[in-house]
């Protein structure tokens, strides 16, 4: 059975909003005349913002005949992106433009420059936990009262706080903050909502939310009789409900106002994987004889096998990732389209009409169907909100050549189905927005002479304004671009982040491990969290997990486990001719990799070749003193092999300096990077090494990642920097990954001996094409090579002004 939300609106006379310090009266349904305190609402003590936008009101006795329905309130030519910028308009909240109402709350009015606020009532169709998701161009918030009062609103999910953020119709996992927590909601009572929404005069407008429940994925609205606004004028406005939604300013204490704290980019929020080397890790005598022992020889290595320069590129192979890292660079989406797989010249022509279907207006179902070709009419919340690895097409009616007004004037109906594509257009205006009839009045030049044939009429044309459907509302396919990609290095787009691993995908073979390590153990274990997931995918064979758990032991400690394990593919069974086939329950093969593990207390040895740089040098030994004294960490080494440095006595430095260990070793002769990466290479016995940039800013995870993704005789590590724009800094990280790049490696050194260490005789004093020569021969050697984008992991800008051999070119010469 399909669930239902009742969406529908209700009028209350209130107060119109005022600042005032005196006691507010609020008539609930399940509480009559009680009169709570703001401690009672808010929590903590009671602030000057949050009396400022108290009111009271009395509600309406409920009717069945309002549901269906939500109040739009529309305000028009405020230019700008940011929700923020609508509260600065001078008639938001108590006089909108215009005020109808909505069917779903999924609206599309095809306009620009506009703000819209919607709000009315939820009532769930069951007692249950809901999540519920926004997507919207531009900005956009989702509000939830705890109960049916409009003062207890509390921020869920939205989207942006810059206006620069936006999505393609439902497109629901693009941000964190899209996505509400779980939230317990009751049949018996009915939950007021606000949405505001911010467009600017780019992009294919669309705001929708959609809501999930985790016992079925399918919801809709219930459509009934409604009652409207038509009655009123427009300078009525003591049934408007004053809100923290609805005002610039929140209550400070407000628990849920959490747009002020959200990050620069959603790779900066808080993520367990961040801190997984904190956490005591389990004894490994605990893992021996969980699983039974299997050879570890994926079908994709191609050891001894011959390769042109630089063909290894085409052989390595990403990661998936689970749960989600935020890897991808949302925020440098408004410059840069490439994750939507689309043409530039497509997207700056059409918008998102391919991911979306306008509904028919109002009374028109009926004659759609009468003429034979309407169609079953599903709602929004028939929104399903999971992976779907492509977008169906539905038919569509045919239609006719007149514009009309629910369509951006210049756009005949029915060619959203035609097109496709994201429209972020450069030129910051939207594509055909002119009307043909639009024109400027006529005026009577003084000079102008007449032309032979035309006469011209003193009278001027009359203007139109093209009319515009604040109520349209229409259909969307939940977007999962995620799944529409494939494990291929992809060179063309460089804000993408990692792949994504569908929970179906990772949380079986979480559970399936978890049975095996307590019936080996007599459920001594439990677990408390799914921190990290990592599959490499051998469509021959299976595929290789790193699973990262924190679990609690029987005495309460907490633990982490890190640990490689192999889900082999089970083979049909095969039965004589004439027979049915065999069809066995599916079953997940478990094993242990022989070989396949990682060390944990593997000594890092970073390398970095220098020649006067010392600004940087210095950042470097100080970064590497908090990387330190954050992790705690004794066994990394700090190995600089310096090329004569004039600017700075680097040796006394690293004498000065905090570091546990490091070593200096003094070159001669211009700067070669090969020939010093390969000198500090040979001052290690065995261990990891890491080959290294000067200007790197590292996360407190580096040391424990670069050791987990390094396993000796099997697997070496490349992991994916983000290169800052000019003026970026880690906090305000603005800039794109270095997809090409394999300069920042990771292996044992036994491993790249075998590779044949750093090519010093081909790459003397240039540099560039070495990494990927490298990449051939490890490749060759018979490793794989893990890439995976590292969060927080940076390269500072900087020019090649001065650096390594450049000379300045004085003038005059």
């Amino acid at each position: 059975m399909l669930g239902a939300f009742a969406v529908y609106h209700e009028f209350v006379a209130t107060k119109p909003w005022r600042s005032t310090k005196s006691r507010f009266s609020l008539a609930s349904e399940d509480s009559p005349g009680r009169i709570p305190t703001q401690e009672r609402l808010f929590g903590g003590d009671a602030s000057e913002d949050s009396e400022a936008w108290r009111s009271s009101y009395t509600p309406q006795p409920w009717r069945p005949e309002y549901k269906g329905r939500a109040n739009l309130h529309t305000f028009e030519d405020w230019c700008g992106s940011s929700t923020a910028q609508l509260r600065m308009n001078l008639h938001y909240p108590l006089y909108p433009h215009s005020r109808t109402t909505v069917k779903k709350l999924a609206v599309s009015p095809r306009w620009m420059n506009y703000g819209l606020r919607i709000f009315g009532y939820l009532h769930p169709y069951t007692d249950g936990e809901f999540v519920f998701a926004v997507s919207s161009d531009d900005n956009s918030e989702f509000w939830l009262s705890r109960d049916n009062s409009p003062l207890n609103l509390q921020l869920l999910a939205w989207i942006g706080k810059t206006g620069m953020e936006w999505t393609a119709p439902g497109e629901f996992g693009k941000y964190a903050s899209q996505t509400s927590r779980p939230v317990w909601l009751s049949v018996q009572r009915r939950y007021f909502f606000e949405i505001v929404h911010k467009q600017n005069d780019r992009g294919t407008d669309h705001i929708e939310v959609a809501v999930s429940f985790p016992s079925s994925l399918h919801f809709r609205v219930c459509v009934r009789a409604h009652l409207d606004e038509s009655a009123l004028r427009m300078s009525d406005i003591t049934h408007v409900p004053q809100t923290a939604a609805s005002h610039t300013r929140s209550p400070s204490n407000q628990p849920d106002n959490q747009l002020s704290n959200q990050p620069a980019a959603d790779m900066l929020r808080v993520d367990p994987r961040d801190t997984l080397y904190q956490i005591p890790a389990l004894d490994s005598r605990f893992l021996q004889g969980v699983l039974p022992d299997c050879s570890y020889k994926p079908s994709y290595i191609i050891k001894g096998f011959p390769l042109l320069r630089y063909q290894g590129l085409q052989f390595v192979h990403m990661s998936y990732i689970y749960p989600n890292d935020y890897t991808r660079l949302t925020h440098m989406e408004t410059d840069n389209t490439c994750f939507y797989h689309d043409s530039p010249l497509y997207l700056d022509r059409y918008g998102f009409s391919r991911y979306m279907r306008l509904d028919e207006p109002e009374g028109q179902e009926g004659e759609g169907r009468a003429r034979g070709r309407g169609r079953r009419h599903t709602f929004f919340f028939d929104v399903i909100l999971r992976a779907q690895p492509q977008i169906k097409s539905r038919p569509q009616p045919d239609y006719d050549n007149t514009l009309h007004g629910d369509l951006p004037p210049g756009v005949v109906r029915g060619m959203d189905r035609l097109v496709e594509g994201v429209d972020r257009g450069g030129g910051g205006e939207r594509e055909g927005e002119e009307v043909g009839v639009s024109e400027s009045l006529w005026g009577l030049e003084g000079d102008s002479e007449e032309v032979e044939g035309l006469s011209y009429d003193s009278t001027p044309r009359p203007v139109f304004d093209p009319e515009v459907n604040w109520a349209q509302t229409f259909q969307v396919t939940p977007l999962d671009l995620q799944a529409m990609r494939s494990d291929w290095i992809d060179l063309r787009c460089n804000v993408s982040g990692n792949l994504l691993l569908r929970p179906r995908d990772a949380l079986p073979v979480v559970k399936a491990f978890m049975d095996k390590l307590n019936h080996r153990h007599h459920g001594r274990f439990s677990l408390l969290r799914v921190l990290n997931v990592e599959r490499r995918v051998d469509g021959a064979q299976g595929s290789r997990y790193f699973l990262e758990l924190e679990l609690r032991d029987v005495n309460g400690q907490h633990l982490r486990l890190s640990h490689y394990i192999y889900t082999l593919i089970r083979h049909r069974l095969s039965r004589p001719r004439g027979l049915p086939p065999l069809r066995p329950a599916p079953e997940m093969l478990l094993c242990n990799p022989v070989g396949f593990h990682w060390n944990p207390t593997a000594t890092v040895h970073f390398i970095v070749p220098v020649k006067n740089q010392a600004r940087w040098v210095q950042q470097l030994i100080v970064d590497m003193e908090g990387l330190y004294q954050t992790t705690g960490d004794p066994n990394f080494n700090l190995i600089i092999t310096d090329y004569n440095s004039t600017d700075m006595d680097i040796e006394a430095a690293l004498k000065a300096s905090t570091l546990h260990r490091y070593q200096y070793l003094k070159l001669s002769g211009n700067f070669e990077r090969s020939a010093g990466l390969q000198a500090g290479i040979d001052l290690i016995t065995h261990s990891i090494v890491f080959l290294c940039d000067l200007h790197i800013h590292f996360p407190p995870s580096i040391i424990d990642s670069v050791r987990k993704h390094c396993v000796e005789g099997h697997m070496a590590f490349a992991p994916i920097v983000m290169r800052l724009d000019c003026g970026a800094t880690p906090r305000e990280p603005r800039g794109y990954w270095e997809v090409n790049g394999f300069g920042l490696l990771g292996i044992y050194k036994s491993d790249l001996d075998a590779a044949g260490g750093m090519n010093t005789h081909d790459f003397t004093d240039r540099w560039g094409g070495e990494d990927w020569e490298l990449l051939d021969r490890i490749l060759q050697s018979g490793l794989e090579v893990e890439r995976i984008y590292m969060r927080n992991f940076l390269h500072h800008y900087h020019s090649k002004r001065g650096m390594w051999n450049r000379r300045t070119q004085r003038s005059g010469t």
